[in-house]
């Protein structure tokens, strides 16, 4: 019996069916974004292992992805959203999202967050709006993170 999540549109499926992530997609882009460059790979592993993953492909091809981590009552942070560049200007960014907005799981939480240096206008399409009261939320950012030796901690 499957369990899990599948919505279709033209040729394109989105599926939370981890199982069907290509870990290698996944990583091959995130460690040339900007917000997670150089990250390793068994990083880009660990992180879907312990998301609930959205997989966007075409055929048995994977072209797009997000993630979100959760508590699946109350909060949820949504990371490493894309579409590879050969299907971008197809509107299927925002249709991923609205896939994640749908989730059955994802439905009645108090917050749900995401970052984006340059999307704004894609996310607002799906009901995102800037922090309502920015001076209530702090982060802890180690943006060298990814460029240290494994051990070598900030000072």
């Amino acid at each position: 019996m499957n369990n899990h999540n599948q919505w279709t549109l033209r040729d394109f499926t989105v599926s939370d069916d981890t199982a069907r992530v290509d870990v290698d997609v996944v990583w091959n882009y995130l460690k040339r974004s900007y917000w997670a460059e150089g990250i390793p790979r068994d990083v880009v592993e660990r992180a879907i292992a312990n998301s609930l993953n959205f997989g966007m492909y075409r055929g048995g091809e994977q072209i797009g992805f997000a993630r979100v981590i959760t508590d699946y009552a109350t909060f949820a942070y949504i990371a490493d959203v894309f579409v590879v560049e050969a299907f971008r200007s197809q509107k299927l960014a925002v249709w991923l999202m609205e896939c994640v907005a749908a989730h059955p799981r994802l439905q009645g939480f108090r917050n749900t967050m995401l970052g984006t240096r340059d999307a704004h206008t894609l996310y607002e399409k799906t009901g995102f709006a800037p922090l309502a009261i920015p001076e209530r939320w702090m982060q802890r950012l180690d943006p060298d993170v990814y460029r240290r030796a494994p051990g070598d901690e900030p000072r």
